[in-house]
């Protein structure tokens, strides 16, 4: 039988006020719904989006002041009523979908992500840059007592979100799928999943470092987009035939690359687009995407099944997102690495520091 576990009314949070400020204050903690839980936050990874969500910067509502953060792992230590699927003191995910619906078209056909009444973590609600977070119940990541929290952390998000692009590329066994910003957070992931589903890696990023770090993950091949004098025939030459590669994942958070894609893809090849650089467009050549029946297609964050499956990557230990462990009162730092494009991996703060 669950254990009662004694919950402090006040926490520390990092909490967007204003538009690009983020402050590190008390709060009080949640009270979760009758179909919700609350979570014991110990860990929650930083995305690119959440540097978005705190500059408002997106066409997309969002609430003020916010608790941002999406990517947390944590213990169950309060349920709502109506909630039996999961018992105090399990571990699992809180997600950047935190509700959905379950009755509209899309929630049907377990497309969730889809749903026009979405609740999203860290942007429309309270997210995991906090101590104790509320999220619903049926939208928690599931995981076995002995898992790894800190690690397990940035598959909420980036895991998950690289993995569902890998299968909307419908790449198979043994062909080649190029990673567009491969050395961040996303794309080192990405390797590794792409790599356990045997496909060939092309990485695609700058710098020595992150080309190492790419290598070492598992890519076949490194292209540096800055020393590279031809993007496009560097690209295709990294595969066998010449010819491109059968996807491209497109994790960048600059335009450029979304214009480059179809012109490097292997013909009948999937372009995947997943990053979403701030007021960017995409733009291809109409004759060239139909004569080559190129397919170009925009990939959210994962499904219920798929975030199981991204997980079960993880606790097979086929994944090992590279990560460095901070505390929740520097996340300044690291919103100033990413706009200077500094980070390797993800960062992960520790939500008791």
């Amino acid at each position: 039988m669950s254990q009662p576990v004694d919950i402090p009314t006040e926490q520390w949070a990092q909490v967007y006020e204003k538009d690009g400020v983020s402050t590190l204050k008390k709060i009080p903690v949640p009270e979760p719904g009758h179909d919700q839980v609350l979570v014991n936050i110990k860990y929650s990874g930083v995305c690119h989006t959440d540097l978005h969500a705190l500059n408002n910067d997106w066409p997309l509502p969002r609430k003020t002041p916010l608790v941002g953060g999406h990517e947390g792992a944590g213990v169950v230590v309060k349920k709502g009523s109506l909630v039996t699927n999961v018992e105090i003191g399990d571990k699992v995910g809180v997600k950047w979908l935190m509700a959905t619906c379950f009755h509209c078209t899309f929630c049907q056909q377990a497309q969730e992500s889809l749903c026009p009444s979405a609740q999203l973590s860290g942007y429309t609600n309270d997210g995991t840059f906090q101590q104790y977070c509320v999220a619903n119940a049926a939208h928690l990541a599931r995981f076995p007592p002995h898992t790894d929290l800190a690690g397990v952390a940035p598959i909420m998000c980036a895991g998950l979100t690289v993995y569902k692009g890998l299968k909307e590329s419908e790449t198979r066994p043994g062909q080649y799928v190029a990673i567009v910003g491969a050395g961040g957070g996303l794309g080192t992931i990405g390797i590794q999943y792409a790599h356990a589903m045997g496909l060939n890696v092309i990485a695609i990023d700058g710098g020595k470092e992150k080309g190492e770090a790419c290598k070492k993950l598992g890519a076949e091949t490194f292209i540096d987009f800055r020393e590279s004098k031809d993007l496009v025939a560097d690209v295709r030459k990294a595969t066998s035939d010449g010819l491109g590669p059968h996807g491209v994942i497109l994790l960048a958070p600059q335009e450029q690359p979304f214009q480059q894609a179809t012109g490097y893809v292997r013909s009948h090849g999937t372009v995947v687009c997943i990053g979403m650089p701030a007021g960017a467009r995409l733009s291809m050549p109409v004759f060239d995407t139909v004569i080559r029946m190129i397919k170009v297609k925009g990939s959210y964050v994962g499904n219920r099944q798929d975030t199981a499956e991204a997980v079960d990557f993880f606790i097979r230990g086929m994944i090992h997102a590279p990560y460095k462990v901070v505390g929740l009162s520097e996340i300044e730092s690291i919103f100033d690495a990413m706009r200077e494009n500094r980070v390797i991996g993800r960062y992960v703060m520790d939500m008791s520091k």
